[in-house]
């Protein structure tokens, strides 16, 4: 069964890739000297040294502590190390029609930030299908050569029928260009006018991640997944197509895996005349005709930075994670046009007939009327994979092995859930006899420099939200799980180093799980389901008026316990 046990429950197996374990990038391996490196490697060194990532507890496989997947087998756990690989998923280039970058500035800017992996994701659209797709290939390839640290996926921001936008992006290999032209010519929103929140559209949906299913079991790619970009955005995204997106292919080759916790965009909330006084996100909008009409004004805007399937304590996320199946939450950049960059497009672009615009030149001036941060520099993905290569990546996020911060708020995060002489970590399920003893264990690595705005920012509290596992619902646009609540708030008092948490969850007698989120606690509030669920959870974002760098948080995906 391999490492397939750190999945959710009831879905414990996946296929085993033949992993292609490349070496550890030079700038993480210590016994490469610091002047065998290139200037972008020993930038990439000082700042992982910085963070105290590199020596004794990374060749163990760990920030903090030697980590594990929890391999349920009857002899008891065995341990194993990850490697923790910072990405972002959403990425635009001149390869989309409101883009403007090459691939190479994304990716030297996203390496120079502190990613290990990132995904291109130009937009779905009628060009990209017919040229866009093929065009990007060479300079995704280009991009992988120069930057050999960083795994460069080339994906596409899927228009879902009848929803949002998702990413969708493959394992490289020869036939990368082909899936992806295949499945945005018959599956994309765009392409095919299948925009609209109708029965037929949702269906075309499903049958675009069947299809991707289709490509990885006939060994077309290794991999594939896809991810719901800014979910609660427009509404359009209900919570019976979300369900339906999930079980639409089976655990083995589950295709959709989670959905973005926060968007990208964060800067677009910088007040004027500094910024363009949008919302975080640019989630400034209201219901239209094709949003699901259960959902709440508040759930247009963001919360804390955070989406509000997300950000609410027994809401949807919850609601999901109840049912006892996996489903992760991520955070990106979403990046098209950074902010206070001096870039413009090239002139005499013709993006319809060319499939990109030409490549950009000097502006003349800082422009602040943007929303966007490069990659890295604000929104993180910190992914525990079992090496470094494109498979234990894709296989780490299928895993959930997932947390997400803003801002550099935290450097390290060790979450383990122990019972029984076993143990889970994030994403994984800790199987155990009813009315064993359950800890849960959790090392944060607090900031160990300043982050990108020049400031170290200060963690002040982590909360241990908790919720049962009640089963499959009934209905299905079921978005509450009225169990769910912070049941545990931890004051962080100190601002460097180390810090241990531990929570009882005593004798679980009952399917269960737990995740995590810390603030810098600027700006809290109570919760959308009041102060015995959530007494300080993160604020309603002020539209036109919320800096991001003012209020911080960091989130994981779950750990389940499952006694029997």
């Amino acid at each position: 069964m391999g490492h397939g046990h750190s999945h959710g429950p009831g879905h414990h197996h996946h296929h085993d890739h033949d992993h292609e374990h490349a070496a550890l990038p030079a700038a993480f391996d210590t016994s490469v000297p610091d002047e065998a490196l290139n200037p972008e490697q020993q930038s990439r060194r000082s700042l992982l040294r910085r963070a105290g990532l590199l020596g004794a507890g990374l060749a163990a496989g760990s920030v903090l502590a030697p980590q594990a997947a929890a391999h349920a087998a009857s002899s008891g756990s065995r341990r194993k190390g990850f490697l923790w690989l910072a990405g972002d998923h959403h990425i635009h280039t001149q390869y989309s029609n409101d883009g403007k970058y090459r691939v190479v500035d994304q990716v030297r800017q996203g390496a120079k930030h502190g990613m290990d992996w990132l995904v291109i994701t130009d937009h779905g659209n009628a060009t990209h299908a017919k040229i866009g797709v093929e065009k990007v290939n060479p300079d995704i390839r280009e991009a992988r050569s120069a930057y050999e640290d960083t795994l460069v996926f080339q994906g596409l921001e899927w228009n879902i029928p009848a929803a949002e936008h998702g990413t969708v992006f493959v394992h490289p290999g020869k036939n990368e260009v082909s899936v992806l032209k295949q499945f945005e010519t018959d599956y994309d929103g765009s392409v095919k006018g299948a925009s609209d929140s109708t029965p037929a559209n949702e269906a075309l949906a499903v049958a675009g991640l069947a299809f991707l299913s289709d490509q990885v079991r006939r060994r077309k790619v290794k991999d594939a997944l896809m991810l719901a970009n800014h979910p609660a955005r427009r509404g359009v995204d209900s919570p019976h197509e979300i369900r339906a997106w999930r079980d639409a292919t089976p655990a083995s080759h589950q295709i959709a895996v989670g959905f973005e916790g926060a968007p990208g965009h964060q800067a677009a909330g910088i007040p004027a005349p500094l910024g363009m006084a949008r919302a975080r996100g640019i989630y400034d909008n209201n219901p239209s005709a094709n949003s699901f009409p259960g959902y709440p004004l508040e759930s247009y805007r963001t919360w804390g930075g955070f989406d509000w399937m997300t950000s609410t304590v027994g809401g949807l996320w919850d609601s999901l994670l109840a049912e006892g199946k996996p489903w992760w939450i991520t955070a990106n950049s979403d990046s098209h046009q950074v902010y206070a960059d001096t870039a413009m497009r090239g002139p005499n672009s013709d993006y319809n007939a060319n499939g990109k615009y030409e490549d950009p030149v000097y502006g003349g001036k800082i422009d602040l009327t943007q929303g966007d941060y490069w990659p890295g520099y604000y929104s993180r993905t910190h992914v525990g994979a079992d090496g470094f290569s494109y498979a234990a990546v894709m296989d780490g996020i299928r895993a959930g092995r997932i947390w997400v911060d803003h801002g550099q708020l935290i450097s390290g995060l060790d979450v383990r859930v122990s019972g029984g002489s076993r143990w889970a970590t994030l994403g994984g399920a800790l199987h155990v006899r009813k009315g064993t003893k359950v800890t849960l264990t959790v090392d944060v690595a607090l900031a160990g420099g300043p982050n990108w705005a020049g400031f170290v920012p200060q963690l002040a509290r982590v909360d241990v939200i908790q919720g049962d596992v009640t089963g499959e619902v009934a209905d299905k646009d079921t978005f509450t799980a009225p169990t769910a609540r912070v049941v545990k708030s931890y004051e962080v008092n100190k601002s460097t180093g180390t810090v241990r948490l531990s929570y009882e969850l005593g004798q679980v007698d009952r399917p269960v799980y737990v995740r995590l989120r810390g603030t810098d606690g600027n700006r809290t509030a109570v919760g959308p389901m009041g102060a015995a669920v959530d007494p300080g959870g993160p604020a309603l974002d002020v539209v036109g008026d919320a800096d991001p760098w003012a209020d911080l948080w960091f989130y994981s995906n779950p750990v389940w316990v499952l006694p029997s």
